[in-house]
């Protein structure tokens, strides 16, 4: 004799939320912050960086990336280094010397704090002077602040941490230049943006001396349709393909080996793969509330399939998962 299960709920303002609810929710919570850093990983991979870099940084432009990677210095630090001031250095002691670098330690302490998400320091072509650059992945324009605001911020921080890191007391000529880039995908059109400093002569000629070019800041707007892969869009295509959340590990794979001479190797193809599971696992949970909306909203399991591309069976079988048998 088979026996009826019944989800238990939880009061909250004034609704009654099923476990089955509560676990997607957070279930869905989690997946965006796996796929984030999947994000992350897969776009600090050095060729993909060297590919943004030659469209973003000047001294890189019309060179092949394969050629790009090696200016760029040890690994990339992902999601370790933190924004807020006072944090995102660390000082110690070797050999009796005291040394200040970046703050890498004790990532899994003060969870909270924000970091920036990649960070890398690029050497230039005459072998001597050297860039530090940020790349920033945005999901899309947020709308709690204003992103070039941020951006701001950050390229800031890039520089006035640099203080006893890369140059000491008042040695202000050797402060690094900073690029901080910013991808913010689902825009409403394909743009890409280059903010930095400029000197209006209001009165006089005078040669302040200086460097213009320390604050660097991109801009990339990628937009939900895939633009063709020509000069212009080429790493806006390359963008679009690496974070696309309805291709394929083999499609996104032929793409970038095909058109973009990208090798493939275990560790490109292990992000790739990681990146597109959690793709499936938040489309499937999108379609879930899709489902059990429409089906809340008293819509008929026919037209429930319509709207979703699904049939009336796969339909019926998610809304007898999800909903609670009643006693």
């Amino acid at each position: 004799m088979g026996m009826a299960f019944a989800f238990p709920t939880i009061q909250k303002g004034g609704l009654w939320l099923r476990d089955t609810e509560i676990k997607n929710a957070v279930s869905a919570t989690d997946q965006d912050a796996q796929y984030d850093d999947k994000a992350k990983r897969l776009l600090g991979n050095k060729i993909i960086l060297a590919h943004i870099l030659v469209k973003t940084v000047g001294e890189f432009r019309g060179m092949n990336p394969k050629d790009v990677v090696s200016y760029i210095e040890g690994e990339p630090f992902i999601s370790v280094v933190p924004v807020e001031p006072g944090l995102t250095n660390i000082e110690k002691e070797e050999n009796g010397q005291r040394i200040v670098g970046m703050n890498t330690e004790n990532a899994e302490i003060n969870e909270r704090l924000v970091r920036f998400d990649i960070i890398l320091y690029v050497r230039m072509k005459d072998g001597i002077s050297q860039v530090i650059v940020n790349l920033e992945a945005q999901k899309d324009n947020p709308t709690g602040y204003h992103i070039l605001n941020r951006a701001v911020f950050y390229v800031s921080r890039l520089v006035s941490s640099q203080k006893e890191r890369d140059f000491v007391n008042q040695n202000y000529n050797d402060i690094k230049r900073v690029f901080s880039i910013w991808v913010c995908m689902n825009m409403d059109e394909n743009s890409m943006d280059y903010i930095h400093l400029t000197d209006d002569k209001l009165i006089g000629s005078c040669p302040w001396k200086g460097r213009l070019d320390l604050l660097n800041i991109v801009l990339i707007g990628i937009s939900n349709e895939l633009p063709e892969h020509d000069e212009k869009y080429e790493l806006h295509c390359l963008l679009s393909t690496l974070l696309s959340m309805e291709l394929t590990v083999d499609e996104k794979l032929e793409i970038i080996k095909t058109e973009y001479h990208v090798p493939v190797d275990d560790e490109l193809r292990k992000d790739v793969s990681a990146l597109c599971n959690l793709s499936q696992g938040i489309r499937d949970n999108t379609l879930v509330d899709v489902i059990m909306t429409m089906y809340e909203n008293n819509f008929t399991l026919e037209q429930i399939a319509v709207a979703t591309k699904k049939s009336v069976e796969e339909v019926s079988a998610v809304i007898k998962k999800c909903e609670p048998v009643l006693a």
